[in-house]
């Protein structure tokens, strides 16, 4: 993960700022929603950071039609990336909080072109704990889901 952590406080975020005009940023895409602008630190060439405009800290705090918004431009982004870039691999990299690794507190997506031999890895345990425990997790989802989530 990056080493830069934004501590701006809410809506004087460095996305707010940049979104705001306040700070410069090469950007390649804007609608009424969202905003996508190359990341500062490119993990591989094409990195493009993709944002909500309302400041949101995270992915909770979107409505549907914001979090629908930033997919849609990711989505987009994805397409010129290919089209500029040519990277045989793309991986679509959201982080909430800081223990999910989150560094700046304003919902984006990353969009990282990959490349063979790139450095980039997500490796984790995988852990298998039986059809029982996963029909008791999706249980606890369902429960939990209620009629706010639709």
């Amino acid at each position: 993960m990056p080493m830069f952590v934004d501590t701006s406080p809410p809506g004087a975020c460095i996305f707010c700022r940049l979104i705001a005009g306040d700070i410069p940023a090469a950007r390649v895409y804007e609608d009424a929603q969202t905003i996508a602008f190359m990341d500062l630190g490119q993990v591989t060439p094409g990195h493009v950071l993709v944002a909500s405009k309302r400041h949101a800290p995270t992915l909770y705090e979107l409505s549907p039609e914001e979090a629908g918004a930033v997919m849609a431009t990711a989505q987009r982004v994805a397409v010129a990336v290919r089209a500029a870039f040519d990277p045989p691999g793309l991986t679509l990299l959201q982080a909430n909080g800081a223990l999910g690794g989150q560094t700046v507190g304003h919902f984006h997506l990353h969009v990282v072109p990959r490349y063979e031999g790139d450095g980039v890895s997500f490796t984790w345990l995988r852990q298998e704990p039986g059809p029982d425990v996963l029909n008791a997790y999706a249980e606890r989802l369902r429960q939990a889901w209620g009629p706010a989530q639709g």
